[in-house]
């Protein structure tokens, strides 16, 4: 894909989500993959550029997801036992259909944090970087690192067939602090970006409980200094209050899920400046879609037992000044759809902005990306979406962006 030297942006209004101003008579100039400067739309220059005229849409930062799986087919509710049945090249395939949906629907940066066929997620975020696929930024955590028979390993198979399960599936299984210190090791090695550790059992695994522990403080703690080492955070799915605090007090960079967090572990994350990304969306999706078409009832029960406590755990964050990044467990439900956790979030005690902010600002700095991404600073990635009318007013506006720019590229205008 190529993109002129230098191309102007004419929006009817310009979101500045760090002072929360909407700017009229302002046009942002792009020169190659970055923003040059935004100026005064008659001080724009014309000569030599393309002009882009979006007047009646508000133009703001390209869109982050913090919590994203992008590799693979959209998550069945019953085992999984089921990736066994596809391959490591057709989960590629779907990854790339799937970084397609979420860039065009304005998702221009992702952090992919977990994928079960190892590394698939790196070789996909190289695509994407070469320019040979259409698709978001990815951070990426190549392989989940996980207690045996934990939240990210495959279960619920049968004796004989659990003992040949294919390496790549279990890349990240540990047992104990030394055993997690070399699964981070072989993550690192593998290309990754970041380490995700499975810090308690999950809500789509056969056989684990989201409030139950799966890995000790010493086995996380383990974790976050080895990634140190190479310069990486390291995010923790928790759901239970007893996981979620280990995590914390081992030094991760940011919980995930968070769905059963109590009054000391709110206090824990806002005292140690720890993000929380909690998917407040998807429950619903589960819920409605689980039940249509009949998924594992013990899924639908971890489901119904998390949803409405993890919202009103996120409330309670939001006012006790938990940094909250954007994180909707994309994969769980289809690509693409992402934004429609914006209105779930302002429905659970942010306003319009802030919800905003999460998933530009607060995004970016979750990912050590602040500047380049989730601005329209100068210098910034020439990352930005556009829609009509303005989101402060209907946050549901960014379910359907009208524009979406991608490194000084026009992935989409409709």
């Amino acid at each position: 894909m190529s993109q002129p030297a230098r191309t102007v942006l004419r929006p009817g209004l310009l979101l500045d989500v760090a002072s929360g101003e909407r700017l009229a008579d302002r046009a942002v100039v792009v020169a190659d993959d970055r923003v040059a400067a935004v100026v005064a739309t008659h001080d724009a220059p014309a000569e030599g550029a393309e002009i882009v005229d979006l007047p009646g849409h508000t133009l703001l930062p390209g869109l982050i997801d913090c919590h994203a799986h992008l590799v693979g087919e959209i998550d069945s509710g019953h085992s999984y036992a089921e990736l066994l049945t596809r391959t490591p090249a057709q989960e590629a395939l779907t990854g790339v259909r799937n970084a397609r949906a979420t860039v065009q629907a304005g998702f221009t940066t992702v952090r992919d944090v977990g994928t079960f066929r190892a590394f698939v997620d790196v070789a996909l975020r190289d695509a994407i970087a070469a320019g040979w696929v259409e698709g978001p930024r990815m951070r990426v955590a190549g392989a989940y690192v996980t207690s045996s028979g934990g939240g990210g390993d495959i279960t619920g198979l049968a004796a004989d067939v659990d003992a040949v399960v294919p390496r790549d599936l279990r890349m990240g299984v540990a047992d104990s602090v030394d055993q997690v210190r070399a699964a981070v090791r072989r993550v690192m090695h593998g290309g990754a970006d970041l380490v995700k550790v499975i810090a308690t059992g999950a809500v789509m695994t056969a056989g684990g409980e989201p409030g139950a522990p799966e890995l000790s403080e010493a086995e996380i703690r383990a974790a976050v200094e080895e990634a140190a080492l190479y310069g990486a955070d390291v995010a923790a799915h928790a759901h239970g209050a007893e996981g979620i605090k280990r995590a914390v007090r081992a030094g991760v960079r940011s919980v995930e899920h968070g769905s059963l967090m109590d009054d000391e572990a709110i206090e824990l994350m806002a005292a140690a400046g720890t993000y929380l990304v909690a998917d407040v969306y998807c429950g619903d999706y589960i819920a409605e879609r689980g039940t249509a078409e009949g998924w594992d009832p013990d899924v639908l029960r971890k489901n119904a037992e998390t949803t409405t406590v993890q919202r009103e755990g996120f409330a309670k964050c939001v006012k006790a000044g938990v940094r909250i990044a954007f994180g909707t467990d994309s994969g769980i439900y289809p690509h693409g759809w992402n934004a429609r956790q914006l209105a779930y979030q302002v429905r659970w005690g942010q306003t319009p902005l802030e919800a905003i902010r999460s998933a530009t600002r607060s995004a970016a700095e979750l990912l050590r990306m602040d500047g380049e991404v989730g601005t329209l600073a100068p210098g910034a990635y020439a990352d930005m979406v556009a829609v009509a009318g303005d989101p402060l007013e209907d946050v549901r506006l960014l379910e359907d962006v009208r524009f979406v720019m991608k490194g000084g590229v026009v992935l989409r205008r409709t």
